[in-house]
């Protein structure tokens, strides 16, 4: 098979040596047929007859004109070589740059193709990540599940113990409001012999002892009682508090024990009935009762002072009891809120109070 090939190919390429033998053949004899100079013109000079002229004129005009012709075929041949190497050219550039471009394109598919493997792997490991969180958070929502019932248990339990104990420390309130009201109580009994004088000045018990100043107030301003009892016995007599606070303007309480209560109580009803002086100075003498008694009576001031102002005849009895005299009747309240209350049933009353107030604000502000 070898040698046929051989055999084919050299055959091919003497046919084609004789084509081109034969057509210069071909050439050589009709140039040399037409050519004055030829030898074969001249060998069959004898034999042909005579061309006329203008024949030979012809065909010399044809032999230029195949002759341009030639050279203008040459010529576009070569053009044409040209553009068609110039576009062999462009399209071999193009060529490269799609070469250029297609291996760009395959790096790129093969960098998608390693993006969306490493998205995949990504995903997957995300996926196997989520489904381990989810795992993770189910058993925490259990665990806490499992902790709020335990926490409602316990909480139940707690509110169970709450409400026990609230019982229990309303139970010890009411048992420590008792022992408190007992322990003022007793407190108080413990002061019923007592009385408490109030804006003695400091000064005369450094001339005169306290006892010796308490006789001459009640001689001075209920002189029946020394009269009728005699002398008044003092247990004790202090001020209170007993040390001395040098930046009170006030001067200190003077409390007095009476031996005898019968006295006691005339000296208290006698002062309820008139202001005592001593020297000049105005003083007052009150019941001695405890300090939360006191603190609560003293919430009563205000009130007690505009419904006397009024002529309502207002007492504080015992222990923090304010009563007034209204249409031939007495009033008793126990609270401010009572008393605020009542006066906001009674328009004229309320309007008196409130002009009272407001007048006593103006005479304050004018001293």
């Amino acid at each position: 098979m070898r040698g046929t090939r051989a055999q084919t190919n050299t055959g091919r390429k003497e046919g084609v040596n004789l084509n081109k033998q034969q057509k210069q053949k071909k050439e050589t004899t009709i140039d040399s047929y037409y050519s004055p100079n030829g030898t074969e013109g001249e060998r069959s000079a004898n034999d042909k007859p005579e061309i006329p002229a203008n024949w030979i004129q012809a065909v010399e005009e044809l032999k230029t004109q195949l002759r341009e012709a030639e050279d203008n075929r040459e010529k576009n041949l070569k053009i044409k070589i040209s553009h068609l190497e110039t576009e062999a050219l462009e399209l071999k550039q193009e060529n490269s740059v799609l070469k250029a471009k297609i291996i760009q394109l395959e790096n790129e598919a093969k960098e998608m193709k390693d993006e969306i493997k490493r998205m995949k792997d990504d995903l997957q490991r995300n996926s196997d990540q989520k489904e381990k969180d989810d795992q993770k958070a189910k058993d925490e929502i259990q665990s806490l599940r499992t902790r709020v019932k335990q926490l409602e248990s316990s909480d139940l339990t707690r509110q169970q113990d709450t409400i026990k104990q609230n019982k229990k420390n309303e139970k010890i309130e009411e048992n420590v409001k008792h022992l408190i009201h007992k322990t003022d109580d007793l407190e108080n009994c413990s002061r019923r012999d007592n009385l408490r004088i109030i804006g003695l000045p400091e000064d005369h018990n450094k001339r005169k002892s306290l006892d010796i100043i308490l006789e001459e107030i009640i001689q001075e301003n209920c002189p029946k009682i020394l009269e009728q009892e005699g002398k008044v016995e003092i247990e004790r007599i202090h001020r209170s508090p007993p040390i001395f606070n040098p930046q009170l303007t006030t001067p200190r309480n003077v409390i007095a024990t009476f031996k005898n209560n019968q006295i006691k109580e005339q000296v208290l009803q006698a002062a309820k009935k008139k202001p005592f002086r001593y020297h000049g100075n105005m003083v007052r003498i009150t019941q001695d009762l405890s300090a939360s008694i006191l603190t609560d009576q003293k919430a009563w001031n205000m009130i007690f002072w505009k419904a006397r102002e009024l002529g309502l005849q207002p007492r504080i009895k015992y222990p923090s009891k304010l009563t007034i005299f209204l249409q031939g009747k007495v009033w008793s309240f126990n609270t401010t809120e009572e008393f605020q209350a009542f006066i906001n049933k009674r328009p004229d009353l309320n309007r008196k109070f409130e002009v009272q107030s407001q007048n006593s604000r103006e005479s304050s502000k004018g001293n």
